[in-house]
């Protein structure tokens, strides 16, 4: 360390080098130590330890999740968490010690905590160590002219383990695993973070700090990892125990709250452009999808429609919106709701701003307004009353007045990419920004879902977010991955984005499909690349949580600017999505109730395969789809890696192919690679316009034979709250690949028009016949279920 100072001559020939030289080694020793242990005390729900610097403490909040708190100062600092908003109750825990450590041990887990250093280190009840803390340090820093302290906690990773999670970064072109690479965790424009993260090795952790973070993952040549936040007076974080993908994010989902049910409008397509002018355009939207019987359950009403007022008028100009209750009524009678964006954003000028700022609402945050080159204020999302009184403006000017049902919370970051020190700086209601620099999109959300769920109760709430924190899913959110550009590149790095989102705990995701726009502009797109481009993106989208096309240009399925071959490529993806919407459904009744992810990262399913650690384009959608967009610019085949030992289907053939193994897959213009894993059982309903259409079609129950398979079919009223009272209805749906034998189960539950007969198309697929998006030529069992128990041998 001081090998520079032997050779420096003012040194060299100092008589009392060797004695500097010792107590500059002692200094060096003393200042890097680890607190040691003191100390400690039993609580009901864990171990308060004083440190010889500062204090720790362990709490057990279940058997597999363990909350770990440390400070050098005296105490811990008293408030309540933005995340965390569990009760949780007092698990049984034995302690133990030795002269070198303290032992926990729950139902689940050892929580082995050193005396000499305080690191932590987690293992299962046979003594396996799952993950281990390398250091814990708070150390003084300025930062834009403030005193404060940066917060880190360095973990040991072994050269196998794969990271997973930390939320959306749209611009971000690494690779889908952490291992190994840095990541800016603080939210700005075309920046997102949530901080939580999935390890291959079973374990998750959720950083609990509200300022701008960054996460290392190539620490000490990538055999350590480690968070830092820029502002704090304590670590704080959560460890998940699984050691299943599914588990940790149910136990994360336990830690922050559930994700709602969307209404099932929401799991069709989304028609949206930057931007609809006026109310006739609107319609003119409509009338082209409905009068082609094309399908589509939403049209998007997008910014500036309040031009020429200020923004945070909350008024839809009349001279363009002359009837704004009459537009979205007419969206209604053709069986399409409407979505608007609202801005969290208020200019000089209107009474909205006079008034939430003679209450102390408004914030010191401006964003610089490209229409009107003025600066407009952010409001206090931190304030509770400040949330209050923007719910009841927005209600009563434009949500609840006129009907609309959903809400895109655009430019909630809050800054506009240049001004991130205001944020830093501003004093919010709960503290000085520096401090809540990450939370201003989850405040906000807090107080519009909450003034949702009381005012428009039959309505299920749905908010499209610009950006996501953890804890989001609580609050009806879906997150859109932002302003990308109209570009293969900007496409390519959509998927691994998406993946690593929902891998962070946030369910519902969706990109702008075909991209923002084309270096700021407008893209032409009639251009045969840029038709291919949005084809390739449009078929992605068809398989993401949440199918929304959005951007700069007419781009709609109607849209001249689609020869008819790529208008029958967009049309059969949007046909199939809506066909899968059973399927769909009920895998967002599963996230809902039982804290499921629908896009999955592979190591959801495959997490002891370890050739899934670095593929950055290929997910599982629900149990059955193997996902495998093309990104690539004229790119007509791919490679996929089928993992695992089942049996694979060519979704589009009815091919059989084994797994573990990585082939070269065929994609031509009009077609994605898809495959489907054997044992699925996937409903397929109808060919509808609109996800709630009635029909007296059959479901067809496609059974991939060659393993074992179980689904659960969902039902309920479709838009109300209803099922949070348990009205909905479901059955199981179980194959015994062996005895060639499927069994429904009785339906359980009821609502007001729950159906008591389906009629089903049993199609066992093969290569023959149940292959493609459409109905199958043959069925190989025509059932009536009228809710009862029954077995079909096929």
């Amino acid at each position: 360390m001081f090998k520079h100072l032997l050779n420096y001559p003012a040194f060299r020939h100092n008589p009392f080098r060797i004695i500097i030289l010792f107590f500059m080694l002692i200094i060096t020793a003393i200042h890097a130590a680890s607190a040691s242990v003191i100390s400690y005390k039993k609580e009901a729900d864990g171990l308060l330890f004083t440190l010889d610097k500062g204090q720790m403490k362990i709490t057990i909040c279940r058997d597999d999740i363990i909350q770990v708190k440390y400070t050098v100062f005296n105490k811990f600092i008293n408030k309540p968490s933005l995340i965390v908003n569990a009760k949780w109750g007092s698990p049984a825990f034995k302690v133990a010690e030795d002269k070198n450590q303290v032992v926990v041990v729950t139902a689940k887990l050892k929580v082995i905590i050193s005396k000499s250093t305080n690191n932590i280190s987690y293992k299962d009840l046979d003594g396996k160590t799952i993950a281990s803390e390398d250091d814990k340090s708070i150390t003084p820093a300025t930062i834009a002219g403030i005193n404060t302290y940066n917060v880190s906690t360095q973990f040991n990773s072994p050269k196998d383990e794969a990271l997973f999670g930390l939320g959306c970064h749209p611009i971000d072109t690494g690779s889908i695993n952490y291992k190994g690479r840095n990541q800016d965790l603080a939210i700005k424009y075309l920046t997102g973070a949530i901080p939580v993260l999935l390890s291959s090795k079973g374990y998750g952790l959720m950083w609990d700090n509200y300022s701008a973070s960054n996460f290392y993952g190539a620490e000490a040549g990538n055999t350590k990892f480690k968070y830092v936040s820029e502002s704090g007076r304590q670590v704080d974080y959560y460890f998940f125990y699984g050691p299943g993908f599914d588990q940790i994010i149910n136990l994360y989902r336990i830690a922050t709250g559930k994700a709602p049910m969307f209404a099932k409008w929401a799991f069709g397509l989304f028609q949206s452009q930057d931007r609809y002018m006026s109310q006739d355009e609107v319609i003119s939207v409509k009338d082209n999808y409905r009068n082609n019987h094309i399908p589509v359950d939403v049209i998007v009403q997008d910014w500036y429609y309040w031009d020429p007022f200020p923004i945070g008028a909350h008024v839809m100009n009349p001279a363009r919106y002359p009837n704004p209750k009459k537009m979205v009524d007419e969206l209604h009678q053709s069986n399409i709701h409407g979505m608007i964006s609202i801005w969290p954003l208020f200019g000089k000028g209107t009474r909205d701003f006079d008034t939430i700022k003679n209450m102390g609402g408004l914030t010191n945050i401006t964003w610089d307004n490209i229409v009107t080159h003025t600066f407009d204020n952010y409001y206090d999302a931190h304030n509770p009353k400040a949330r209050e009184l923007y719910w009841d403006m927005a209600r009563d000017s434009l949500i609840k007045r006129y009907g609309w049902d959903a809400w895109w919370v655009d430019q909630c970051e809050p800054d506009n990419g240049l001004l991130l020190d205001e944020r830093r700086k501003s004093d919010f209601w709960l503290g000085k920004g520096i401090d809540y620099f990450n939370t201003y999109s989850l405040q906000h959300s807090t107080g519009i879902y909450q003034g949702w769920r009381r005012d428009i109760p039959q309505k299920r709430a749905f908010f499209l977010l610009r950006q996501s924190f953890a804890g989001e899913q609580r609050n009806a959110g879906a997150l859109w991955s932002s302003d990308i550009s109209c570009t293969f590149e900007a496409f390519k790095s959509q998927v691994p984005q998406g993946i690593n989102a929902c891998a962070s705990g946030i369910p519902y995701w969706t990109s702008d499909i075909g991209g923002y726009h084309y270096n700021w502009g407008v893209p032409d797109w009639s251009k045969p690349e840029m038709r291919e481009l949005f084809t390739r993106w449009f078929q992605f989208g068809t398989f993401c949580p949440i199918m929304r096309i959005h951007g700069k240009g007419e781009r709609a399925i109607f849209s001249k600017n689609w020869d008819e071959d790529t208008r029958a490529i967009l049309i059969k993806f949007d046909k199939l999505r809506y066909r899968l919407l059973p399927y769909i459904y009920s895998l967002a009744a599963k996230t809902t109730l039982e804290n499921y992810t629908m896009m999955r990262s592979l190591a959801f399913d495959f997490r002891n395969d370890s050739h899934v650690y670095s593929i950055p384009d290929q997910y599982m959608f629900g149990p059955a789809f193997l996902v495998n967009p093309v990104t690539g610019k004229g790119q007509t085949a791919r490679k996929v890696y089928l993992p695992g030992t089942d049996v694979w289907y060519n979704f589009w053939t009815g091919e059989k192919i084994p797994g573990g193994k990585s082939i070269n897959a065929a994609s031509p213009i009009n077609l994605m690679p898809l495959y489907v894993r054997a044992g699925s059982i996937v409903p397929m309903g109808p060919e509808v316009e609109y996800a709630t259409q009635k029909t007296n079609k059959v479901i067809e129950l496609r059974i991939y034979p060659g393993a074992d398979g179980q689904f659960t079919f969902y039902e309920d009223e479709n838009d109300n709250y209803n099922y949070e009272k348990g009205r909905y209805t479901t059955f199981s749906l179980t194959w015994n690949d062996q005895q060639r034998k499927l069994s429904i189960s009785g339906t359980k539950g009821s609502f007001p028009g729950a159906l008591r007969q389906h009629i089903f198309n049993v199609v066992l697929v093969n290569s023959n016949y149940g292959a493609g998006p459409l109905e199958a030529a043959k069925a190989d069992k025509r059932v009536v279920y009228n809710s009862s128990a029954l077995v079909v041998q096929l």
